[in-house]
């Protein structure tokens, strides 16, 4: 009888997992838009699927297992928990070559035993996968949202231990809260549009799969905090301390905006493997700056950098 388990992936299990991510994804791509190029579709090709470096931070910051398949590696499945009581599926995948032996079904089944205190479970598929629609209904998911390219599907797993605290489903809009110890809450499926958060704590906080767009953040601690796997679209930085962040596998999106970097001080900073065409830099100091170990001032007109 053929074996299929789940085990927390290493970094050393990161390029086999990338070329598996790699092949399932091109083949969906391939399924799903035969003849078509260009056309983006984060779900069928999720962001950084191709990437040895995406697969090195699931592994290290998110919850990552390989699945095995009579001890042979055959895909992975990366979730996310929030809380106590709350996980996604950020992705999962099989080897094209091991589908259809039960195997997805078999995962998931899995993932809700590793993680018994969640009670529900999300996760989104593109609205092409119609195969992937059956799929979920069939795991227990249900539709809770859709549009043209996505859908929503979410899980709830009833418990028999009872959760202390808990307030579902209450308006509590246009409340105000002051001096109230909320540590440890958890938020999931609410709607804080239009908050404010002033003079609090919120350290160690968890934030995942929301909708941040056209929010402001003003005088706020970020030491030692991760930003990862985020959309930074025509967004702003103002006034802002970056000693020692680094900037990783970064990209600037599909319309491809160039980065302004207006009297900011750089120093000591490095640029490594990366795409600096046309790039400009005016009215800078650059005492010291070199370029693939040559210093600028020793450059000339017609130099060229190989």
């Amino acid at each position: 009888m053929s074996a299929i388990r789940i085990e927390k992936a290493s970094i050393i299990d990161a390029e086999t997992l990338t070329e598996i991510s790699k092949k399932t994804f091109n083949e969906e791509a391939k399924k799903w838009f035969p003849n078509q190029e260009n056309i983006i579709d984060y779900n069928i090709q999720p962001p950084g699927y191709a990437s040895i470096e995406m697969t090195k931070y699931m592994i290290k910051e998110l919850n990552c297992f390989k699945i095995l398949y009579n001890e042979m590696i055959v895909g992975g499945i990366i979730v996310t928990i929030s809380g106590q009581s709350f996980g996604r599926i950020d992705r999962i995948f099989v080897d094209p070559n091991s589908q259809g032996k039960g195997i997805g079904s078999k995962v998931i089944t899995l993932i809700e035993q590793e993680f018994l205190n969640v009670r529900t479970w999300d996760l989104e598929t593109s609205s092409r996968q119609i195969n992937n629609h059956f799929f979920y209904e069939k795991m227990g998911y249900k539709t809770t949202f859709k549009t043209e390219d996505d859908y929503c599907y979410i899980k709830r797993i009833e418990t028999s231990s009872r959760i202390e605290n808990l307030v579902e489903n209450e308006d509590i809009s246009d409340t105000q809260y002051e001096s109230c110890n909320m540590a440890k809450t958890e938020c999931y499926q609410v709607t804080l549009k239009d908050s404010s958060f002033s003079n609090s704590n919120m350290m160690s906080s968890h934030i995942n799969n929301c909708n941040l767009s056209h929010s402001k953040f003003h005088n706020i601690n970020f030491r030692n905090t991760l930003f990862a796997d985020l959309n930074f679209s025509n967004s702003e930085m103002a006034l802002v301390t970056l000693d020692g962040v680094r900037f990783v596998d970064t990209n600037l999106g599909e319309e491809d905006n160039p980065i302004t970097f207006k009297r900011c001080n750089l120093k000591g900073s490095k640029i490594t493997h990366s795409n600096l065409r046309d790039v400009e830099i005016q009215q800078s100091d650059i005492t010291g700056m070199k370029i693939n170990n040559i210093p600028v001032v020793d450059l000339h007109t017609g130099y060229i950098i190989k």
